[in-house]
């Protein structure tokens, strides 16, 4: 079994991989951010440097390219885990798009190659994953794992107008929009598997059960 997590900035996909991973023996692909020479400066820069530099595109590119290496080596070899994959890397340019960080050109130019990057995963022997687990909750909980984590560039005040944009609009996105796999939907604000054995136990149960359920 393949399965992805997806979820808002900050909900606690990669401590969910590293739970899930460990759980069920496999491999997990972590989103490329530590060493990502981009996400910094995409953050930190001012509107003109956006607008001069492009870092919203060029971070999406960077994403795309890192997150189908990812998926490919995932569906290749079975039982894996991803903290993200490509499916979701469209909403993040839609939104960049609407924001006006990303032009109408770019867009277009990130769409089709999105698209031939889908394409080839078709020939691939496994070509979607089995499974999504989605995490939702509160953009109050949301700004808290945000700020727990630490990271100094994801801190400025500004950034929260962003974060809520991508917020408000992203559970209408899994719900409408991704067509890949099953889904199954956690809310964080009910299950803290990072801090509490109980909630881990009992969440690694749901992932049981609906695995179960796509087995037949």
């Amino acid at each position: 079994m393949v399965i992805t997590i997806g979820a808002m900035i900050g909900a606690g996909k990669s401590s969910l991989a590293k739970l899930v991973g460990e759980y069920y023996g496999t491999d997990v692909f972590y989103e490329s951010v530590d060493d990502n020479p981009i996400l910094p400066l995409f953050y930190t820069a001012s509107d003109e440097e956006i607008q001069e530099k492009r870092y919203p595109f060029l971070l999406q590119l960077y994403f795309l390219d890192t997150r189908f290496k990812s998926i490919k080596k995932a569906l290749t070899n079975d039982n894996n885990v991803l903290d993200r994959s490509i499916y979701e890397d469209w909403y993040f340019a839609k939104v960049n798009k609407d924001l006006g960080r990303i032009s109408d050109l770019e867009f277009n130019i990130y769409e089709n190659l999105l698209d031939n990057m889908l394409e080839e995963l078709d020939e691939l022997p496994k070509k979607a994953p089995d499974l999504m687990i989605y995490l939702t909750g509160s953009f109050e909980t949301i700004l808290k794992r945000i700020n727990n984590r630490g990271r100094g560039y994801e801190l400025d005040e500004g950034l929260v107008s962003y974060y809520r944009t991508l917020w408000e609009g992203y559970d209408n996105w899994i719900e409408q929009h991704y067509n890949a796999s099953e889904v199954l939907t956690i809310s964080i604000d009910e299950y803290d598997y990072v801090n509490n054995e109980e909630d881990a136990k009992k969440v690694l149960q749901l992932i049981d059960n609906k695995l179960q359920e796509i087995r037949g």
